[in-house]
């Protein structure tokens, strides 16, 4: 089985890369090559398995034919810029996170392939006003460009997989928390600052209110929608192509009362709370909660509660010990 990842150099990719170099196989069968694709070049673990890295532009044609033909049997395509870049930056949002993945697309139908593809999009899909807990036919209607860019290519996954040019299956990731290393230009980041640093004995911002309620999953959970994604039955999923993954849905202030119970009080002693206006004009035309009973009906699993989130970082980024 061959595998091609896009956005391999991001935080998920290389969790997702250290996890099939590990397994070795995938949906039951050997992993005979991988193929990761990033705009910057990165070092990779060693690997038994045949392993090539690229450095390209997905909104380049001659670049993405290039990698249609390889031939891969799975693509997970994780490229794409984040929310509050995408925000500042329209054009770019649009080249990266619609135009390249548009092009991806064509490639793999001039190629004649028929992959699975696995698409990371996102709950930036919906927009304000929302219910308590949102339903797996709410109606898609985002308020930022990246939420609006993920939205139309969810369409058009759903659109080639009408076509049979490839089986597609788009799952819409909760907020990843506790995302290792250093804070990024996501909007959301903050979610996991809050968390991470104090854990390491840094001072972190919270720029939003307590009361703030969102939806989170670990990198471990997230690399397993990933996977189980690869080898789901397409005519369980039917025709409705995107689904909205599980997660734990909790506030700013449930996040902090579950580091206090993981770690102890100092960590706490370490969050300043600065407001932030424009981060704030964008996290509250977010979504909160999910129902999730059509991905928790194919078997899709996360964490039951934010300790275990805390934990799960905890054991993956330091070694299983709180720092001093």
């Amino acid at each position: 089985m061959r595998i091609l990842i896009t956005g391999a150099a991001g935080m998920v990719g290389r969790k997702l890369i250290a996890r099939l170099i590990k397994d070795g196989t995938l949906n039951g069968k050997p992993i005979t090559s991988i193929d990761a694709v990033d705009v910057v070049a990165a070092e990779w673990p060693a690997s038994t398995i045949s392993f090539h890295a690229q450095v390209g532009d997905l909104a380049v044609p001659a670049f993405v034919d290039g990698l249609a033909g390889l031939k891969p049997d799975v693509v997970f395509h994780l490229a794409g810029i984040v929310s509050g870049e995408a925000e500042a930056n329209f054009d770019l949002g649009y080249r990266v996170n619609l135009d390249g993945t548009r092009m991806l697309f064509e490639a793999i139908r001039r190629a004649k392939l028929s992959p699975r593809i696995v698409f990371t999009s996102s709950i930036a899909v919906f927009g304000a006003p929302f219910p308590a807990v949102i339903p797996d036919d709410f109606h898609l209607t985002p308020l930022t460009s990246y939420g609006t860019q993920k939205m139309m290519s969810e369409a058009l996954l759903a659109d080639y997989t009408r076509k049979g040019i490839f089986d597609g299956i788009g799952i819409r990731l909760p907020t990843i928390c506790v995302r290792p290393g250093k804070p990024n230009k996501a909007a959301s980041g903050f979610f996991s600052n809050i968390i991470r640093e104090p854990l390491a004995g840094l001072e972190a911002v919270l720029p939003v209110p307590r009361d703030v309620v969102h939806t989170f999953a670990s990198p471990r959970a997230a690399v397993g929608f990933l996977l189980h994604a690869a080898g789901i039955d397409g005519a369980q999923v039917g025709p409705r192509r995107n689904l909205t993954m599980p997660g734990v849905g909790v506030s700013v202030q449930d996040q902090l009362d579950a580091l206090r119970r993981v770690a102890g009080d100092r960590p706490l002693s370490l969050i300043k709370e600065v407001p932030d206006e424009t981060i704030w004009s964008i996290v509250k035309g977010w979504p909160t909660r999910f129902e999730t009973r059509r991905s928790n009906a194919l078997g899709f699993e996360a964490e039951k509660n934010f300790d275990a989130i805390i934990r799960a970082h905890i054991e993956d980024e330091l070694g299983g010990k709180l720092q001093h």
